[in-house]
């Protein structure tokens, strides 16, 4: 019990020895719950410690905002630790407003040239500025082009801005804003309209003949591009950094014009937050399904907790982007300094002249620079429906931001380090310290696929056609991941005896369009066989047909001589006529059709094969047959084959008096029809026939059919297609 007094009284006398002050704001870490804090807080006897303004949203809940007349070290140096305190920092204000990122005398005419109203994004319900969606600095880092390439912008990805707010009625903006919440006011909705006073007279439009130069606003870097009667914002120090908010989220939209965008309030309209704030900020922006946090802010003052709830969205897959400040200094500010959770923009100009050379109000330095991004005349959204141009890293920040919203559209599992390192694909930048180069999107998406790429289909699918006769296809190359390869054609699967070429054999891409060329397959007419009835010879089994040819030639020359003799020919006419008549019935009743040797001894005659085409797997029955009866014993045939696709037994025995034989041609699967030619040899002669064998598809392909692979190859890339020819 002494000892317990003893303390009480320790800490008394604490107390009483810190002077009397305005109470003082921390943000500490406690083991305590909220109500336990609170207790700690106001102990029974004792003059109150502090009192608890809330909690900050962390999600183990030991982060609070707290008051007390105590300074930092009275605080961390309490008797026993009351508080139950981890850590804890000064709750420090920032302040968005610079002095060095002034607007230039002189500004651009273009900004104010072009006010016509295009859909933006195309097709699309919601109309905007031409200057705003068509600005140069758009078309330096590729928005367009990666928007086309690689068919994203931002569908279904929220991206949370720490900001003023924003006009929740802006035309452009409207159809993508989420409610957000305003943590100044403690209230939902992100509206930086609410800081306006009610007698506030709102700006009226101009026309380009009334407006005819932009007007400069309080906080400096920007200025109003058609409001004649925006300069009541400069008469009030609490309008300093009015539109800051609605400025960043236009260039955010600019990127990702179909990402959401959440407005979280916790700067004030004259510039200021607290540390605080932005802490609730964060959490609630994770804790809300965001995916990018943008912070177009910096403070030269580190703080833990700051960090933490970096550390916090980083582990939950967040991108976090800040600006690198506006001190034109190789200074450290946070949060761009965070490297292992946020990435650091800087400024670079704005057109194409300029898009390398750094702004010189922009801070620079690796140690907070990842990346630079047009900050420089930037055409943006601003409150009351109208537009603002813009100068400084906080509009440089934000190009990054919808860029990730553009990387996290193609690769949904991307996270701080993988986003960081495809921004890494910039352009070179000469100058020192100014991270990875200048922001193109178009390689820093390109980063997350395999690289350039493109795919290939060919029309029709199939086609029948008569031998003899042309088949035609269209082959296409899709470039896929902006490719601009060249990609060279090649054929194979033909028919034997007939060609396939492509015009023109190769093609070039150009990033977005298909380039088609066409395929044409040649075929070759089939021979006729000789008439049947002129056979050089003929097997013993087709002896009859010999006897009929006789007798129809024995009946031609009767008619010719009794043609002769009734319409009196002229004797040299008849006379041929009649000539070849006899030799054609000397031939047919003897002269010609002789056994196939002359000499009478048995020998192979012929080998087919039914069907002579199949596909790869399947079998064909080959026929050999004997110019006359096999002798006693049989005849034993030799078989071979040409390739190992199609085999054949070693032999095949035709029967002792048979004429004939059958045996089986056995297939294995091919990639591209292949021809094989079996040969049968008996009796000193060997007689050979061919076997097409055809790459198997899925339900068979019926003889005559042939598949047609055409490939496209670029380097050591190759895709191919196939379709289907059948020659009838």
């Amino acid at each position: 019990m002494k000892r317990r007094m003893l303390l009480v009284g320790v800490l008394v006398a604490l107390l009483w020895a810190t002077p009397a002050r305005a109470d003082n704001q921390f943000i500490v870490r406690s083991t305590l719950s909220l109500q336990a804090l609170q207790t700690a807080c106001n102990p029974p006897l004792l003059p109150a410690i502090c009192t608890v303004v809330g909690g900050l949203g962390d999600p183990l809940g030991q982060v609070f905002l707290i008051t007390s007349p105590l300074d930092l070290s009275g605080l961390l140096n309490l008797v026993g630790n009351p508080l139950g305190i981890l850590d804890a920092e000064v709750n420090q204000v920032l302040n968005l407003v610079g002095l060095t990122n002034l607007v230039p005398s002189s500004i651009s005419s273009a900004l104010m040239a072009d006010r016509t109203e295009v859909a933006y994004p195309a097709n699309s319900g919601t109309m905007v500025w031409n200057s705003y969606a068509t600005q140069p600095a758009a078309s330096i880092v590729e928005i367009q082009q990666a928007q086309s390439a690689f068919k994203v912008t931002g569908t279904g990805i929220v991206v949370a801005d720490i900001d003023t707010g924003v006009d929740p009625n802006h035309p452009a903006l409207q159809g993508v804003l989420l409610a957000g919440y305003d943590f100044t006011r403690n209230q939902v909705g992100g509206s930086e309209m609410t800081d306006l006073s009610p007698t506030f007279a709102q700006p009226t439009p101009c026309d380009s003949a009334t407006c005819s130069a932009p007007v400069q606003v309080n906080q400096s870097s920007a200025a109003i591009l058609d409001q004649s009667s925006a300069a009541i914002l400069d008469t009030n120090t609490q309008y300093a950094a009015f539109g800051h908010g609605t400025m960043v989220m236009g260039v955010i939209h600019l990127v990702a014009p179909t990402a959401q965008l959440l407005p979280l309030k916790a700067f004030k309209s004259d510039g200021t937050a607290d540390l605080s704030n932005i802490l609730r900020a964060i959490y609630y922006g994770v804790q809300n399904n965001a995916s990018v946090i943008n912070m177009s802010f910096d403070t030269k003052t580190a703080s833990t907790e700051l960090k933490t709830a970096l550390d916090y969205a980083n582990q939950l897959g967040l991108v976090s982007v800040a600006s690198a400040g506006n001190d034109g200094m190789q200074e450290t500010v946070y949060p761009a300094a965070l490297q292992s959770d946020v990435m650091g923009v800087a400024s670079v100009g704005s057109t194409t002249a300029s898009d390398g050379t750094q702004s010189t109000f922009s801070n620079f330095g690796d140690a907070i620079v990842w990346v630079a991004a047009p900050g420089e005349e930037i055409v943006t959204t601003y409150p009351f429906s109208t537009y603002a141009a813009g100068w400084g890293t906080s509009f440089s920040a934000p190009f990054v931001s919808g860029g990730a919203a553009l990387l996290r559209g193609l690769q949904t599992t991307i996270d701080e380090a993988q986003a960081a390192a495809a921004v890494a694909h910039a352009a070179p930048l000469s100058g020192a310290g100014m991270g990875n180069g200048r922001l193109d999107l178009v390689p820093a998406l390109q980063s997350l696929t395999s690289g350039p790429d493109f795919g290939v289909s060919a029309t029709p699918t199939s086609n029948a056609i008569t031998a003899g006769q042309t088949a035609s296809y269209t082959v296409s190359a899709t470039p896929a991941n902006a490719s601009t390869q060249t990609v060279t054609w090649s054929c194979s699967g033909a028919p034997s005896a007939a060609t396939c070429t492509i015009s023109p054999g190769s093609v070039t891409l150009d990033g977005t369009h298909t380039a088609t060329a066409t395929v044409t397959l040649t075929t070759t007419a089939r021979a006729i066989s000789p008439p049947l009835l002129w056979p050089r010879a003929a097997p013993p089994s087709s002896r009859w047909l010999l006897l009929a040819a006789c007798f129809t030639w024995t009946v031609v020359l009767l008619i010719l001589y009794h043609l002769s003799r009734a319409q009196r020919w002229r004797r040299g006419l008849a006379a041929a006529a009649g000539l070849l008549a006899v030799s054609l019935v000397v031939y047919s009743c003897g002269g010609g059709y002789g056994g196939p040797s002359g000499s009478g001894s048995t020998t192979l005659y012929s080998i087919g094969l039914n069907p002579a085409s199949v596909n790869g797997g399947a079998s064909s029955t080959g026929t050999v047959t004997l110019s006359g009866a096999a002798p006693s014993g049989g005849a034993v045939v030799s078989l071979s084959s040409s390739a190992s696709a199609g085999t054949v037994p070693a032999n095949v025995t035709v029967a002792a008096g048979a004429t004939s034989a059958t045996f089986t041609v056995t297939t294995s699967a091919v990639t591209a029809a292949t021809p094989v030619t079996i040969s049968a040899s008996y009796g000193g002669t060997t007689k050979t026939t061919l076997l097409t064998i055809n790459p198997a598809t899925t339900g068979g392909t019926p003889a005559g059919t042939y598949i047609l692979t055409i490939t496209g190859t670029s380097g050591t890339t190759s895709h191919s297609t196939t379709v289907t020819v059948v020659v009838n």
